[in-house]
């Protein structure tokens, strides 16, 4: 055993006395059930944000992919694990999903329009090649290309009397004004 050794004063500190150390215990590894447990749990909180990324490009009701243009919700899912008060507690595992919306063009401007009118082309109406059916009733159908909307003589580009169909072309930023005409339909 171990040598006398003189440690001061006291009853069991004396030179022949030495008190007995006790053994130190050996580190106990985790059993497989806390660790099976922890790693399922970690694995299922996994496949469920999985789960959710994954539903979040599934078609609507109609059949149509991403048919919303709404932002989608914010999804936040978070697993912790532990296995006992000694152990270091496990990550923090927090993953952000949020949907983003579809862009949208704005619709540009009409390419039909009523007999009856003064229209911006590019505005009112889009630019390019109209046809009609001619006039809706006993006068026939007038139609005029404006460079502006003053109502001068001066502000003729051209102009016209329909008794039958007729075709015109407008372009972006000139007046179109129609008279007793049927409806305006973009030939091209």
């Amino acid at each position: 055993m171990n040598s006398p050794q003189y440690q001061g004063p006291g009853p069991y500190n004396t030179p022949h006395y030495t008190a007995p150390v006790p053994p130190v215990p050996s580190p106990r590894k985790p059993s497989r059930a806390k660790a099976w447990v922890t790693h399922g749990a970690v694995a299922f909180v996994a496949l469920l944000i999985g789960t959710g990324i994954g539903s979040s490009g599934e078609a609507d009701a109609d059949g149509k992919a991403g048919a919303s243009a709404k932002p989608g919700p914010t999804v936040t899912a978070t697993a912790t694990a532990t296995e006992t008060a000694k152990a270091a507690p496990a990550p923090t595992v927090t993953k952000t999903v949020t949907a983003k919306p579809k862009k949208t063009e704005k619709p540009g401007p009409p390419s039909t329009f009523s007999g009856d009118g003064e229209y911006l082309v590019g505005e009112d109406i889009a630019a390019g090649t109209y046809k009609t059916a001619g006039g809706d009733g006993s006068f026939g159908c007038y139609w005029a290309r404006l460079k502006d909307a003053s109502g001068e003589f001066d502000a003729i580009i051209a102009n016209n009397n329909l008794e039958g169909p007729g075709r015109v072309t407008l372009n972006k930023g000139e007046y179109f004004q129609t008279k007793r005409c049927a409806e305006w339909k973009k030939a091209g």
